[in-house]
């Protein structure tokens, strides 16, 4: 780290970087360890929930032994760890149990009962739209992916990490990629072209969708351009 006076924080990447990612089950395949990497952190703040992330991806997640103490009401009833507050509480002060400070929390993930009935709304939804409709979801979700990847590979050119085929990194990648536009969205998604098609105001291009992020022109053109590529490939 840089000693010139003024300079309090270093702006490059570290020199020496790391070849593979770190993976907390390499070695350990305890129950424990399967239990802390299936574990989604909830009911938190954003930040509270990347700290807690980070302890159980690097190891440093230590679980409650026994109830806490709650720094509101005095009792041990605290039953998560790192929490210092008991989640009746938290939910009366509107604050994050971890933290106390007045934050959005995250919403716990749909259980898997949940899940198969959205995923099962969402198809039906899906088969009652337009052809035209269907490919402007299908380039939503292409266009979410893409921006993704394009941005993760764009952080290792500048940190100077290594993106060899078969690296660890690249799979923990694309797993994120799966996973990163949420069911939620893609339901309001759909829901916003159904009502485009009762109101007819014949909306098909990604620019007409402000609220679900700005669209690439280059990479995602219309739905005529579509036809048009599908009419030469049948030729």
């Amino acid at each position: 780290m840089s000693t010139r006076k003024g300079e309090s924080t270093r702006k490059r990447a570290q020199k020496y970087q790391n070849t593979r990612a770190f993976k907390n089950d390499l070695y350990d395949k305890t129950v424990q360890t399967k239990v802390l990497n299936n574990l989604h952190i909830s009911n938190v703040c954003a930040r509270c929930k990347s700290i807690l992330d980070w302890k159980i991806k690097y190891k440093k997640f230590k679980p409650l032994k026994a109830a806490a103490t709650c720094t509101k009401c005095s009792q041990k009833c605290v039953k998560h760890a790192y929490h210092i507050m008991c989640k009746p509480c938290a939910d009366k002060n509107g604050v994050c149990p971890k933290c106390g400070k007045k934050e959005e929390l995250v919403e716990p993930e749909p259980t898997p009962e949940e899940q198969l009935k959205m995923d099962q709304e969402m198809q039906a939804m899906l088969k009652s739209l337009p052809e035209r409709k269907r490919r402007t979801f299908l380039r939503f979700m292409e266009k979410g992916t893409k921006k993704d990847k394009d941005k993760k590979k764009k952080d290792k050119e500048y940190k100077g990490e290594d993106t060899r085929p078969g690296d660890s990194k690249e799979v923990e990648d694309e797993d994120e990629d799966k996973a990163k536009i949420g069911t939620q969205d893609l339901m309001a998604f759909l829901q916003r072209l159904k009502l485009s098609c009762k109101e007819g105001d014949g909306l098909d291009d990604l620019d007409d969708f402000d609220g679900f992020g700005d669209s690439d022109s280059d990479d995602f053109g219309s739905d005529d351009d579509d036809d048009d590529e599908e009419e030469e490939e049948e030729k």
